[in-house]
């Protein structure tokens, strides 16, 4: 088959399935944002497109949104009738639609099947809307509105796609029944060869001390440090745990940029903001012990997760962060928060614990436990590791799932 991947962040979530049907034998492409030139790629030709300069123009805030979804949407179209000028059909197309852009491509290749990847659809109720009221909408009662407008490109995208697929259930849950139902759950899969738990192993970072597993390790990994992933809770709850370990490390991974929720006021970070919050509530010597590593080669992450004591992670009721499922393939002992996409993974007291998001005490609590029982933390990782192994392998369970996927797709027929 002739293959088409759209993602703006090419690879993205097809990380793992584009090489893998490119190795099946089929013709894969992809068009994205994040090249300039043509390229291979596992296999997979990726194509450029570039979004188009235009001249500033005033859109109700509302529609913000939505109009850069549509000028992504756009771009790509004009790529992808260029590919179809020089004769490219795909007979499947394979596309992320959170950015906008495969909107147009059914009105080229009416033919072709469309799968979509369901990341989430935008609720306008609790828990999923003000769920933390510190970050609340100055004008709440609009909110609902603002959402019905976000997910304007969802429903866009409903009628022209065939199938969907989604990493969790509760993912998919949010989408309403009329798409739901074409819904397949799949995660996009754990290397649980490669993030395994290493005994041996060690880490010496330019800047920071060596660390060993004989370290009390605590980690926090976010893609960046903001208030969605609970980095305001970790904060808080800092000081305190600083004095409780007197001998610990805290490492904290992640970049000072947003990737969801509000950002923060103009020339700040919310890393600094809430650093500087608890910065005399620490003293010189234990802030020695505190190290922001910010973005790291993966390599160097997997090896971290193996040093970790205690990992903790906390999220809004929202996409589940692979970086969990990672540290739990890792063996690590896990503190996280009991929001809903959580406990698809954690079951509490058996694959880690669970705290209230809001709780930092109990936060606090939970993971001085942890550091001073061996036992719960042996007990705990390799429940943890279990569950990887036996849901969520790459190899064994989620890419040979996803292949599957794909071959129903190809089964369905074509939405003319």
């Amino acid at each position: 088959m002739n293959i088409l991947f759209i993602h703006q962040n090419f690879p993205g979530q097809w990380k793992h399935l584009a090489p893998a049907l490119a190795a099946a034998g089929h013709s894969c492409t992809a068009l994205t944002l994040r090249v300039k030139k043509q390229s291979m790629w596992h296999g997979v030709r990726v194509l450029p497109y570039a979004l188009p300069e235009r001249a500033a123009q005033k859109v109700h805030p509302w529609l913000v949104d939505l109009d850069t979804k549509v000028t992504r949407a756009e771009a790509c179209y004009r790529a992808a009738a260029r590919m179809k000028a020089e004769g490219y059909t795909p007979d499947l197309i394979l596309a992320h639609p959170g950015w906008g852009e495969p909107m147009f491509l059914r009105d080229l290749w009416p033919g072709a099947r469309m799968a979509i990847y369901c990341e989430l659809y935008h609720k306008p109720g609790k828990p999923h809307l003000d769920f933390d009221p510190e970050f609340q909408s100055r004008e709440p009662e609009v909110q609902p509105l603002r959402i019905r407008l976000k997910n304007i490109y969802n429903h866009l995208h409903f009628p022209m796609a065939e199938a969907g697929i989604s990493p969790t259930r509760f993912q998919a849950d949010t989408f309403p029944p009329e798409f739901r139902d074409k819904i397949t759950v799949s995660h996009d899969g754990i290397d649980t060869v490669a993030s395994c738990p290493d005994e041996g192993v060690r880490v010496h970072l330019k800047g920071h001390p060596e660390f060993t597993r004989k370290t009390e390790v605590i980690t926090f990994v976010n893609r960046n440090l903001e208030p969605y992933r609970g980095y305001h809770i970790f904060m808080r709850a800092l000081p305190r745990l600083l004095r409780e370990r007197p001998n610990a490390r805290v490492i904290l991974i992640g970049g000072d940029e947003v990737s969801y929720g509000a950002a923060p006021p103009k020339g700040q970070t919310w890393k600094q903001i809430f650093r500087d919050e608890v910065s005399d509530q620490i003293s010189p010597e234990d802030w020695k012990r505190v190290h922001f590593l910010g973005r790291i080669p993966h390599g160097d992450f997997t090896r971290i997760l193996q040093l970790s004591r205690v990992h903790v992670y906390l999220t809004y009721p929202f996409v589940l962060s692979w970086s969990l499922m990672e540290a739990m393939s890792c063996g690590a002992a896990i503190v996280a928060s009991g929001t809903e996409p959580v406990r698809e993974v954690i079951t509490d007291g058996e694959t880690g614990r669970l705290v209230d998001f809001f709780d930092r005490e109990a936060l606090v609590d939970q993971i001085v436990a942890l550091c001073e029982d061996a036992d719960a933390r042996a007990t705990l990782g390799a429940n943890a590791r279990t569950l990887m192994q036996d849901q969520y392998d790459l190899k064994t369970i989620c890419l040979p799932r996803q292949l599957k996927w794909v071959d129903e797709v190809m089964d369905l027929p074509v939405l003319l």
